[in-house]
Order: C-alpha cells, then structure tokens, then sequence
C-alpha cells in the first residue's frame, strides 16, 4: 500500500485512518466469502447503472490492449454494478487532524502490542522463515499487518472490481484507480484468487496487509509453495512474505535500526533536523545528543526528525525509515509502525511526554500558514494544505527570522505570529 503524505502531525490523511482500522471485517475463508453488495442493496441511480455498463464496454479495449484477456474481463464484469456505497466512502474522508501523539495512542495501544505479541507467538514458525528469506525483522513485519488490519481482522469488505470500476467510472482520481482495475484483472488472470474473493476496501487495498493492485503485482509472492500468491485467505503467510518482500526490496537493511527516540542537549538550536539532514553518529553524539534512555547514538548516518518540533519526541531515523515509507509515505505512520515493532521486541513507550494541549491545523489553517509565509518572502511551493520539506523549510526560515527554535514545526503559535505580522 503506498500513499503520498510527508509531516506526521499534518498529513493523517485518509490513508492513516484505513491502515488503523481497514475498510470493514470480513470473513474470507473457504469458498463462500461474506461478500457485501451494497451495489444491489442501495437501489442505486438507474442512470448512474447504465453509465457504468457504457464505461465497462468502452474500457474493455483498453484492458485488453494491456494484457487482459477477454475471458477474463467478461467474467470478471459479469456481476459488477455501480455501487454507490464506495462513493459514499469516498466521499465521506473527514479530515483527520488528531495529533502525533494521539495517533499513537490508537496505533501502539497497549491492546495492539498484546495481540501482535499473540500474533508473533502463534504464528513463530512461518514469521522466522520469512525474517531469515528476507531480512526483514519478524516484529516489523506484524507491526505493518497490526496497523493495516488489526491482525487480519478488517481486511475489507468490498468486491475489488466493483469498487475499482466504481471509482474510475465516477471516482475523483479515475486515471489512478483505471490503473488499479487493470492492475486487479491482471491478478484475476493470473488464478491468484476470483472475483468473488477478492474483496478489500473502498479505494482497492486488499488483504492482511492492505496492497494495492500495482503493488501486488510488483512485490506479491507465494510463500506456501501453493502456486497462488495469497494475500486474502484466513491463512496470512503469503501476506506477511510479501510485505517483507516489499519491504526488503524498498531497501531495507538486514540488523539495522528504523529508528531511536533520542534526548536533545538542554538550548538544543534543531537548525540541523529535517529528514534529509543526515549526519554520522559521532556528529550527533558531538552535539550532545543520546538515546532516550541516555546510552550514546550508534554510528552510521541517520537524520534527526522532530514530529512536535523540540516540545516533543525526538527521533534519529537510518535508511529502514525509508523503507517503511515506500509503505506508506506519511511520516506518522512510520513511527507507527517502528515503534509498534520496538514494543513488539519487548522495548518501552516513549519517553518524552509530548506538548500538552498542542493541537494540529486544520486544512484551512494550513493553507492559511502557507499563504501567509508566501507572501513574506518564505516560498512554501505552494498553498495545498500538504505540508511537506519546503513548508518545513519555509517555517525554519521564519521561525529563524524572529528569533525562535528553528524546529520547523508548523503548530498554532507560529500561525498567531504570521497572523500578527
């Protein structure tokens, strides 16, 4: 699965609440799976019906100038219709403006870390095979399955071909999703799995793991040896391969760190912070920064990211951050996921207590911050709502200009001074 958000405490898009909670629960096994039709229960427009069958005959030269076949896309289409509950999803993406911290909360609870430890448990013989073919710690494999779909438990419940047609038909972004239905019919005519059990969510994430067509085609692997690469059974082996297939190929480094929470040295100037700012350990160590519970940094080259500027956790991140991001570019996200596996592995909570009664912008703020650091001469590359490396940099230059912690940090405070400026 792989979605383009940057800063953590701003971006928590809809990408973030899916991977807390997938797209519905779902019971997959055997040959009858609960399958939803919400297309058929909601008596949709007849017009927007027939507008769906006119899209699917004038996509059908398309797909098969792709590769697919024409058994496939005929058998694949026979059932489908228009489904107005996956525009409805769609649709209905409130914004998501919770903080870091209390993303956390939900994502590393103490519920989750009992039942990944359960999960790690039951299924030991098939997660040490995986992390010794691929490298890939075992904790951090079950920490993307936990965030993605609780352990398997709401891994969606919607036809794929359904929804994919349904969104490129009279979605927001039909080119995207066009792709991802040529993607699915491909893994249709591959005999991966049918029509009728390939279920995932709204925006066409599939399985314990949550991939998207292309995706799949790109890193899915048959693990169990039984000539399907099965992501969407109660059986989660393939599932779980193919994310540290994903994962190992993204660049991930065998015994290597995501990440650390680290202690900042009291007057801490943070000038030097941002993902791209990478220094060796001794850089870091010179400076006066340590772990959280006070040992020295390790060498190698890591970045300093401050997700709640210097009010909050500090984190030194290596290259297997990058690695989670392919996953998922939200920085969130993969702190997420790196913190879920350090508890995973028996490791603490965080230790520094984040900023009390610190709460995220909205979109409009956001754009609002971005507009005004325009127009004094701080170039944000734009006003989106998306806050990414040059609105970091934008806020650093201002933050400097006034004489505060360039941290980068776009909270309220800077705001209310742009908005007194």
């Amino acid at each position: 699965m792989r979605f383009s958000r940057t800063l953590m405490t701003l971006a928590l898009t809809t990408a973030l609440s899916a991977c807390i909670g997938g797209g519905g629960s779902v019971s997959q096994s055997g040959s009858s799976p609960t399958v939803i039709k919400y297309g058929r229960d909601q008596n949709p427009d007849p017009a927007k019906v027939a507008g769906l069958e006119q899209w699917i005959a004038a996509f059908r030269p398309r797909a098969l100038a792709s590769g697919v076949s024409a058994g496939t896309y005929d058998a694949a289409f026979r059932e489908v219709i228009y489904n107005p509950e996956v525009i409805r999803r769609s649709n209905n993406q409130a914004e998501f403006t919770k903080s870091l911290w209390e993303y956390l909360e939900t994502a590393v609870s103490d519920k989750r870390v009992a039942n990944g430890r359960a999960m790690l448990a039951r299924h030991a013989g098939v997660l040490n095979q995986i992390e010794a073919t691929y490298g890939v710690d075992k904790e951090v494999v079950v920490a993307v399955w936990g965030m993605e779909s609780s352990y398997g438990e709401k891994r969606g419940d919607l036809p794929l071909i359904e929804a994919l047609a349904t969104l490129s038909y009279d979605g927001r972004r039909a080119e995207f999703f066009q792709g991802q239905l040529i993607a699915a019919l491909k893994i249709l005519q591959a005999g991966d799995t049918d029509a009728r059990h390939m279920l995932g969510s709204w925006a066409g994430a599939m399985g314990h793991t949550q991939f998207i067509p292309t995706s799949y085609l790109a890193f899915a692997v048959d693990f169990t040896g039984d000539g399907k690469r099965d992501i969407w059974s109660d059986d989660p082996t393939d599932a779980l391969a193919s994310t540290a297939a994903y994962l190992a190929k993204s660049g991930w480094q065998r015994g290597q760190p995501w990440g650390m929470e680290v202690t900042l040295p009291p007057g801490f100037g943070a000038a030097v912070s941002g993902k791209s700012a990478k220094r060796s350990g001794a850089d870091w160590r010179a400076m006066g920064i340590t772990r959280a519970d006070g040992r020295p940094v390790p060498d190698g080259q890591a970045a300093l990211l401050l997700p709640a500027g210097v009010k909050g956790a500090a984190f030194l991140i290596y290259r297997n951050f990058h690695a989670i991001e392919r996953y998922n570019q939200a920085d969130a996200y993969v702190i997420a996921v790196g913190h879920l596996s350090d508890r995973l592995k028996g490791g603490p909570g965080l230790k520094t207590p984040w900023p009390a009664g610190d709460s995220t912008l909205r979109m409009a703020e956001r754009m609002e911050l971005q507009e005004r650091l325009t127009a004094m001469g701080f170039d944000t590359g734009g006003a989106d709502g998306n806050v990414g490396q040059k609105t970091i940099a934008a806020v650093k230059a201002f933050q400097t200009a006034r004489g505060l912690v360039p941290d980068g940090y776009p909270d309220r405070e800077v705001l209310e001074l742009l908005r007194r400026r």
